[in-house]
């Protein structure tokens, strides 16, 4: 059976088509009509810090700013505030990607959890400068509900790569 001592499964190669599909997908939930209502994470950070995380050598720095300025350019915010949040948090997540597997599922969650407090703070930061209202402590809401979806979202994401549980035997791998 293909489960390592840990618990944990292997996976099949992920698909680069599949990548894109939800940060597709994800991007198109952003676009929906709550960009006031607080509390609504932000699952384009969501996908593109889980992608950085599972694949850094798939998803990079370039990819997270081109869709920060897509985010910005949709949202008709202060251009380049999300494109410089998705891109360091992008950074993080690659420079910390081999400490975050490591761990279990609810342990990564508190991992990006930092994360994501940091994107939220770099926008936040951006808007500051630019002379915009203080939003107020729900503000910073999303990142908490973000890194409580990360366990969901991971077995989402992965649920595609992972092997069927009925193994052939005489197959070796």
């Amino acid at each position: 059976m293909a489960i390592y001592a840990s618990g944990q499964r292997i996976l099949l190669p992920v698909n680069p088509w599949f990548i894109a599909f939800t940060m597709a997908v994800a991007f198109l939930f952003n676009l929906l009509p709550w960009r006031d209502v607080r509390g609504v994470p932000d699952l384009l950070a969501l996908v593109i810090v889980f992608w950085a995380v599972r694949e850094p050598r798939k998803i990079g720095i370039g990819t997270p700013f081109a869709l920060g300025v897509l985010m910005d350019a949709a949202n008709g915010v202060l251009l380049g505030q999300h494109a410089l949040a998705y891109s360091v948090m992008a950074f993080m997540a690659i420079t910390l990607s081999r400490r975050i597997l490591w761990f279990g599922p609810v342990a990564q969650a508190a991992h990006v959890l930092g994360i994501f407090f940091v994107g939220q703070l770099l926008m936040f930061g951006v808007r500051a400068v630019a002379g915009a209202a203080s939003p107020g402590w729900l503000y910073f809401l999303g990142p908490l509900i973000a890194a409580a979806l990360w366990p969901l979202a991971s077995f989402l994401m992965l649920a595609p790569q992972r092997r069927p549980e009925s193994v052939d035997e005489t197959r070796p791998i």
